[in-house]
């Protein structure tokens, strides 16, 4: 079992997303992770989805998802030179004065932004790779008794740079 990338370019119309997802669940594939946006062209879709899956199964995904009409377009990003980053959130509560200063040294090492503050809380913004968002979440999960985790799917596009040379 190996983590995969693909990267879909689909129809952005009702139900596609429906029908992708329901291929991946009757087939029994277990989808990590999954982010849908618009493209420049507000009739595609991007698609990045994360998994876990062995070459013989990854191969006939990638051939199921190339047989459905909605999909335009499948890209193997497992073994390219991709930037992914993920969007991740942390709420960090019942904060005392010392929490709040260890908090913000840690945001200033780590690039993290401070989109929300009250007396006793902290919210954290964080946009990196997956791996240093795990990285992270372990930190502060060993640090803080109360926190609240929110994460987006991963985002990918193909290097610019590594594919030019």
């Amino acid at each position: 079992m190996k983590k995969r990338w693909i990267s879909l370019l689909v129809e952005n119309d009702i139900g596609v997303l429906a029908k992708i997802s329901g291929l991946f669940s009757g087939k029994s594939y277990n989808l990590e992770s999954l982010t849908v946006g618009t493209t420049e062209d507000p009739t595609i879709s991007r698609m990045t989805i994360g998994l876990n899956s062995d070459d013989i199964t990854f191969e006939q995904i990638k051939k199921q998802l190339n047989r459905m009409v909605e999909v335009i377009k499948v890209l193997d990003f497992t073994n390219t030179s991709t930037h992914m980053k993920e969007i991740l959130f942390i709420k960090i509560k019942n904060c005392t004065k010392e929490d709040k200063t260890e908090i913000f040294q840690i945001a200033e090492v780590f690039k993290l932004s401070i989109v929300d503050y009250g007396i006793d809380s902290i919210l954290l913004e964080c946009v990196q790779t997956e791996s240093k968002n795990d990285a992270l979440i372990r930190l502060l999960t060993g640090q803080f008794k109360q926190i609240e985790v929110v994460r987006g799917g991963s985002v990918a596009v193909e290097s610019i740079s590594m594919t030019d040379r």
